[in-house]
């Protein structure tokens, strides 16, 4: 699949802001820090579609993006940061939580993982909630080009272990760098958007 059009919709919080139009939906979601703008900015060809923040945690809005005039890219409030109140925590959790329990149109949750780290409790969490409710994962180690292929080969193990993935559940890896693993990302989106 190539990326030929690609648009900032809108910003929500509450459900009653969600894009209308029944268009297919997938999700990115990963700590603060993973590499999620830098990522959907790789895949799309667009250097300044989503901001990318030098502070963690700074998303704390879900955003839609249109892709093709066929499907959304939505943007999730990153987890797992530190520096902020429970009460934020709490606040984003909802924002989250709501977007993904009640969303008909979503078809497909995209996992980031930083490949440098062993995946953190949230991140463990966050996999067996997606799996809890049947949506389809495609999960993603980000930054590989900061690893030798040796530490990547043995990180990639410990994420497969940590999340207890079944032995066929494929592990994408992924360098905003290089853009090393950005076709086959777009295939596996591809596949999910003409499979649903």
């Amino acid at each position: 699949m190539e990326v030929k059009q690609a648009e900032f919709i809108i910003s929500a919080v509450k459900k009653n802001q969600y894009p209308k139009d029944n268009f297919k939906e997938i999700a990115f979601v990963g700590r603060s820090n993973v590499g999620k703008s830098s990522l959907i900015n790789t895949i799309v060809n667009r250097r300044k579609l989503v901001k990318v923040s030098s502070t963690p945690g700074k998303t704390r809005l879900i955003n839609f993006f249109m892709i093709n005039k066929k499907f959304y890219f939505v943007d999730l409030p990153g987890y797992g940061y530190a520096k902020i109140s429970k009460s934020q925590k709490d606040s984003w959790r909802k924002i989250i939580e709501t977007y993904l329990t009640r969303r008909e149109q979503l078809k497909a949750i995209i996992l980031l993982l930083d490949s440098r780290h062993k995946p953190t409790s949230d991140d463990v969490t966050m996999y067996n909630w997606i799996k809890y409710y049947k949506y389809n994962v495609i999960v993603v180690a980000t930054k590989i080009d900061k690893l030798s292929k040796n530490q990547l080969n043995k990180n990639l193990k410990i994420i497969r272990d940590t999340l207890d993935l079944d032995s066929n559940h494929k592990i994408l890896t992924f360098s905003s760098l290089n853009k090393f693993g950005k076709d086959q990302l777009l295939n596996e989106i591809e596949g999910i958007i003409e499979d649903n």
